[in-house]
């Protein structure tokens, strides 16, 4: 943590800068430190770890936050929204931590290739930077986030203060509004599942046929030790990403496998 300075918190997401999911993040974030926040000025969900580079990159300030918080509306990706705030307009002060979401929808197991929230997070630990991708399992535009905030101030100071493997950054999924508390954290491996899809046919008023992307996530995993589990249980499920997606076993069964033998 900087020295005699408030930390310097970039948030960002993929819902863009009007959800309520990163204005409930960006208030928290407020009791920690100063904030910069640069997120895309329309929803880019899905867009996993998409950039822009073959349109112009436009960004615009924004006073949703009035004067206290910096903020710009992006017209790029989430990671390009990282890129920006890392690189162009910082001013050269290295964050401290940068965060992500809150993600109006569950990011938990294979989720976390397609999230546009997460790949922010993941993007800012590919800078160097120590970082996390919140998301509630509430898919709502409306949705209640009252009782994640105990638990991202606890997570974030954590961060703060302990730091994170380098390479590694944290995908955080909360369990929707109940009449049950949480329950606390749970510390888990991604679960093994995937989305099944499905194309639902239609017409568009010309009668001309196109397809919309449907289906179900399917998931046989029934480990207790997952994110899925976690949340179906009424816990925050805490999940320690990378993007080093090597498979070190299978790397050394096939290379003793495959190698000759001359």
């Amino acid at each position: 943590m900087t020295e005699n300075k408030r930390p310097l918190i970039f948030v960002s997401n993929d819902d863009g800068i009007t959800a309520k999911g990163i204005s409930h993040l960006v208030n928290l974030m407020q009791q920690l430190g100063d904030v910069l926040v640069v997120a895309p000025n329309s929803p880019q969900s899905g867009m996993g770890h998409a950039i822009t580079i073959n349109d112009p990159l436009r960004y615009y300030k924004s006073n949703i936050w009035g004067e206290e918080v910096e903020a710009y509306e992006c017209s790029g990706t989430p990671a390009d929204c990282v890129k920006l705030a890392k690189n162009y307009l910082n001013e050269g002060r290295v964050p401290d931590l940068v965060v992500s979401g809150i993600n109006h929808g569950s990011n938990a197991s294979v989720s976390v290739l397609y999230s546009g929230t997460m790949s922010a997070a993941i993007e800012a630990s590919i800078e160097g930077l120590p970082s996390i991708g919140f998301s509630l399992c509430d898919y709502s535009h409306d949705a209640d986030f009252s009782h994640t905030d105990d638990f991202i101030l606890e997570i974030c100071r954590n961060v703060l203060e302990k730091g994170l493997p380098e390479g590694i950054t944290l995908n955080v999924n909360f369990p929707p509004k109940s009449e049950e508390e949480i329950k606390g954290i749970k510390y888990c491996r991604q679960s093994v599942a995937k989305w099944q899809e499905a194309f639902d046919q239609r017409q568009d008023p010309y009668n001309r046929e196109y397809l919309w992307l449907t289906g179900k996530f399917v998931c046989e995993d029934k480990g207790e030790g997952t994110d899925i589990h976690a949340i179906d249980n009424n816990y925050v499920s805490v999940v320690p990403v990378t993007y080093d997606m090597t498979a070190y076993k299978a790397l050394k069964e096939i290379e003793e496998n495959w190698s000759s033998k001359g």
